[in-house]
């Protein structure tokens, strides 16, 4: 959805939204205490019926009382907790590692700007690999069952020198431990690794997590054992080392082999096989790729525009002809909301594997966004558009309709709309398949049945166009329209849609507005093309839905901070007026600078203007000339508040 873009409000306003995501996050009435132990005590089934007698505004009250309901206090584990942090005879605190609370729990944060998943996984097995050779234990890699935390094998009859060398770490770099007992991939609980009481009750345990709890300076972005480093104690059993566990890739290897090197990106699919990493020690059974990786580059494409610039106004005033009906021309659907600011800031966070991005415009730049930033490519609409005649254009199924013709563009594509945001970390496995299969997600909604008509939203006109051209071709009706969330896509799908249909591809791309006669290319008819020719396949993301104009939406939002349990959501809104968009903002930036805090590399600084730079860290690997898209971080579900430096 194109969006208009405001002035850059400098860092005062900068400093103004950290404040009020700051409040946001702590007043969130879906993150107090009650309501996460209300929902932690019934099964979604009974949360159900209570819904289904209680009606909406009452339930918000109470959670609104509860949510300044006082503290009972802190239970004697957490009492126990800080004691021990405070009276360690070593400063564990400082600028750099402040204390927070983390559900409910003091942890001593290590905090720095550029936090991310993928740096905080990867920091967390380095400072493992450094304990482990200092104290010359032979150590080496395993490719585990999860791409969020690394899992390094040491051989079981090291476990006392492994305790002792990880215990002297973590008095030096406050980290904590937890046993890994199968029963759940993220264990709910860490124990402090510079307490000996810690060490004793592990004695025994077959695999430990070892995590280093990584923020922001902030404080909202908190990273914990999600990201942690595994150390599995693997049994020496008749010549050979076997592990603990059962392993995707092997379970088995000599007890006396050769080490290898390999890159570190090898062992997580939140970095490509392009990604400069360090490498590190492993054995030939987990040094080669396997059949699901995906080694194939992806890009991302946003569209995205400035509703408010006084020369795009004009053109669109000056335009032939006017939309079909009052959506197309809708005021939300060019007001911004600093979404694609946020969005850029989800994809670097969550998908650290996307090789570029590029952002089509109509020859505009977003005022905080750095064109020369590395790793993000401007892209006009002159440049993609084969018919130039029809330009200008305010018909987003026109511009969807030439993505392909993007130069440098990689074959396999995700095609964000602005409003659309990455909630959690994903893989590409998430939306291709490793031989090069799309998934598309198909929504419960249902396509209108019957001709486009003027009482037709547009969304509902281009699935009946969809429909009727895919039907003439296949002797197929399709009856569904798609989820609002990344589209993945293929150039060489696009461009033979061009070809085969090219009547009909030719009158989308020259409706300056939204028209009776679109296609929907990009979001919808490449999906369902793509499955009927053996090129895509229903997939699944956990996904949400938030409409600005409905009355529930500030709920909504704060359940999306709260759990951050989805992968992808879409914050969209076509209906509202002038008067509603303040009114919005006011909701709506608060919790994207709460969920999103940490800036991309693509904005300019507040204060100075000058474009960010990547921190030290993982890097990919390009051809000379090639920008990259380094890593970012997710806000964790174990953190459900602002935790308090």
């Amino acid at each position: 959805m194109p969006h208009q873009e405001q002035a850059e409000p400098g860092a005062g306003a900068a400093r103004s939204r950290a404040r009020a995501a700051e409040r946001l996050a702590r007043s969130n009435p879906e993150a107090s205490w009650p309501v996460t132990a209300y929902r932690r005590a019934l099964p979604v089934r009974l949360r159900r019926r209570v819904a289904r007698v209680v009606s909406r505004e009452v339930r918000m009250q109470t959670k609104q009382l509860l949510s300044v309901w006082p503290s009972a206090g802190p239970s004697l584990s957490t009492v126990r907790a800080e004691r021990e942090i405070r009276r360690h005879p070593r400063p564990l605190l400082g600028a750099d590692r402040p204390l927070g609370r983390v559900r409910g729990v003091p942890k001593v944060l290590l905090a720095s700007p550029g936090v991310s998943p993928l740096q905080a996984r990867n920091a967390n097995a380095a400072a493992v690999c450094e304990a482990l050779e200092g104290a010359e234990v032979d150590y080496f890699w395993v490719r585990g069952r999860r791409n969020d935390s690394a899992v390094i094998a040491v051989p079981e009859r090291d476990r006392d020198r492994v305790h002792l060398a990880l215990a002297e770490l973590c008095e030096r770099l406050p980290g904590y431990v937890s046993p890994m007992d199968g029963r759940t991939a993220t264990p709910r609980e860490s124990s402090p690794g510079f307490a000996a009481a810690t060490w004793k009750r592990l004695a025994a345990a077959r695999v430990i997590r070892m995590t280093w709890y990584h923020s922001d300076p902030s404080g909202r972005l908190v990273l914990g054992p999600k990201y942690g480093c595994d150390v599995e104690f693997w049994a020496e059993e008749e010549g050979r080392l076997v592990a603990p566990r059962s392993q995707p890739v092997a379970d088995e290897v000599p007890l006396h082999d050769t080490p290898v090197q390999e890159s570190g990106a090898l062992f997580t699919r939140l970095a490509s096989p392009d990604t400069e990493m360090p490498t590190v020690r492993t054995r030939r059974e987990f040094a080669s790729p396997r059949p699901d990786d995906i080694r194939f580059p992806v890009d991302a494409v946003y569209t995205w525009v400035d509703g408010q610039d006084p020369a795009w106004l004009r053109r669109r005033q000056e335009a032939q002809g006017q939309p079909y009906h009052e959506e197309a021309a809708n005021t939300a659907r060019f007001a911004s909301r600093d979404e694609l600011r946020y969005s850029l800031r989800s994809l670097r966070q969550n998908a650290p594997w996307i090789r570029r991005v590029f952002l089509v415009t109509d020859d505009q730049t977003p005022s905080w966004l750095d064109p020369s930033a590395e790793g993000i490519t401007l892209v006009s609409h002159r440049d993609i558009f084969t018919d130039p005649s029809v330009l200008p254009t305010f018909n987003s199924h026109a511009i969807e309709s030439q993505l392909h013709h993007i130069e440098g563009l990689s074959e396999h594509f995700l095609y964000f709309n602005d409003d659309m945001f990455l909630g959690r970390p994903v893989t590409p496995q998430d939306f291709f398949h490793a031989n090069g299969l799309t998934k598309f997600f198909p929504s419960p909604a249902l396509i209108p049945m019957g001709d486009p008509g003027d009482e037709d939203v547009p969304v509902s006109a281009a699935g009946k166009n969809n429909r009727e051209v895919l039907d003439s071709r296949f002797h197929t009706v399709i009856t569904h329209k798609m989820k609002h969330i990344p589209y993945p896509l293929r150039r060489s799908v696009l461009a033979e849609i061009e070809t085969v249909f090219a009547d009909r591809h030719r009158a989308t791309a020259a409706a300056r507005f939204r028209s009776l006669d679109d296609l929907s290319i990009a979001s919808s008819f490449h999906h369902y093309y793509a499955y009927q020719t053996s090129r895509a396949v229903p997939g699944q993301v956990s996904y949400a839905y938030v409409d600005l104009a409905h009355p529930d939406t500030g709920r909504r939002l704060g359940q999306l901070l709260a759990r951050r349990n989805r992968q992808a959501f879409c914050i969209n809104d076509t209906i509202s007026t002038d008067e509603d968009v303040e009114g919005q903002q006011l909701l709506l930036e608060p919790f994207l600078e709460a969920y999103f805090p940490v800036p991309s590399l693509f904005e300019r600084s507040p204060a100075s203007g000058a474009p960010r730079r990547e921190p030290a860290g993982e890097r990919r690997r390009e051809p000379a000339g090639t920008p990259s898209l380094g890593a970012a971080g997710e806000p964790p579900r174990e953190a459900t508040a602002a935790l308090s430096p």
